[in-house]
């Protein structure tokens, strides 16, 4: 085979005897000779403005699609740790009165002075050192039972005091755990309502129509004693809770947890719309009928 120096020699060589034996099997040797290459072949091909527009506009649409979805899951697993909570405070509560001869656990108001000392837990949210105080909740006669602080506070709850958030956000049914209610108008000596102190009392009313404790509002608690007036003299003195879809949770004395929607527009906590919440409210009418019984 004749080599040259001179590329173009071999690719004129190559040309004259590309019809013959020879010619072919040189092109099959050097199949690139005698092409142009183009300088911009191997540089990499990049993105347009327009599709990178494009692909930012999807991302967003996919963002603006999934936020809420992660948003509901968020809020539902505050849900379910704060029924968590409460199965615990009923499975405590259970365990007290075992303990304790069938009697329940003490639930009284601060204005009861040095009876309230012995409640099922102690403090009152509204003055700042005891809103963040967790020694408080373990001086309560429950705390024995319910022994983990972050049982005391719903998961959901945002209120602080003071830029600290507050220990408790649950409060007990105010017709158990005292006759303090008979004096009220809607106490024995009024309409009969009854109050509850040991188990055996609930056993006769129906300990799964009962509630013992549950989700306030940060607007209304104070002590532990949630305030329900039966002979409507004050629809919601304690409000409920609506951290969860506008909802709140309760347990009940046979120790199953449920949650309640506010579905009445007028159900607005204090502060809220200066709406006056009336005694025909349908979220007002619903708690009363499984506070107590006549």
């Amino acid at each position: 085979m004749l080599w040259c120096r001179s590329s173009s020699f071999v690719r004129t060589r190559a040309l004259r005897c590309g019809g013959g034996r020879g010619g072919g099997r040189f092109a099959r040797i050097f199949p690139t000779l005698g092409r142009a290459r183009s300088p911009l072949r191997a540089l990499p091909r990049g993105f347009t403005l327009v599709e990178i527009l494009v692909v930012i506009a999807i991302i967003a649409i996919l963002a603006a699609l999934l936020l809420p979805v992660l948003s509901l899951g968020k809020a539902k697993g505050k849900r379910v740790g704060c029924l968590n909570n409460l199965r615990q405070f009923a499975l405590s509560t259970q365990m007290y009165n075992a303990d304790n001869d069938g009697k329940l656990v003490e639930n009284l108001p601060l204005d009861a002075g040095a009876q309230a000392t012995n409640s099922w837990v102690r403090g009152n949210m509204k003055v700042a050192a005891d809103a963040t105080n967790q020694a408080l909740l373990r001086q309560g006669k429950l705390f024995p039972y319910a022994s983990q602080v972050a049982t005391y506070r719903c998961p959901a709850d945002a209120s602080q005091s003071a830029g600290v958030p507050r220990v408790r956000s649950y409060s007990m049914n105010s017709w158990m755990g005292s006759r303090y209610m008979e004096r009220e108008p809607g106490g024995y000596q009024g309409s009969y309502y009854r109050t509850f102190v040991r188990e055996s009392e609930i056993a006769v009313a129906g300990p799964a129509t009962l509630w013992t404790i549950g989700d306030e509002h940060e607007a209304t608690i104070d002590d532990a004693w949630f305030w329900v007036t039966m002979d409507d003299s004050r629809p919601f003195a304690s409000f409920p809770a609506t951290r969860h879809d506008h909802g709140y949770a309760l347990n009940f004395a046979d120790g199953h947890v449920e949650t309640y929607k506010m579905r009445d527009p007028n159900s607005q906590p204090p502060g809220g719309f200066g709406v006056q919440i009336n005694k025909m409210n349908s979220d007002w009418l619903r708690l009363k009928s499984v506070t107590t019984i006549r």
